[in-house]
């Protein structure tokens, strides 16, 4: 597959977020074919060590995109 340009830096930070939850849902849709690097799994067990220690707290996805807007646009 050929690489294109894109001009992403004409994009709004509004459109930028859309563009990434469209990759998202496109990768996501076809998870299976995708593999992880090696070094997410001692990031994955050190966070998961972490919350378990009670050290993190995790929100769903919809409150965190609420969060992030209030931290961007505020």
């Amino acid at each position: 597959m050929n690489r294109f340009e894109f001009p992403i830096t004409q994009l709004s930070f509004t459109q930028k977020l859309d563009l990434m939850e469209m990759l998202w849902a496109d990768m996501i849709a076809n998870e299976k074919k995708l593999e992880s690097p090696a070094w997410h799994e001692a990031i994955l067990n050190d966070r998961g060590a972490a919350l378990d220690a009670g050290k993190l707290t995790v929100s769903n996805w919809e409150e965190a995109k609420e969060r992030i807007k209030k931290n961007v646009f505020s």
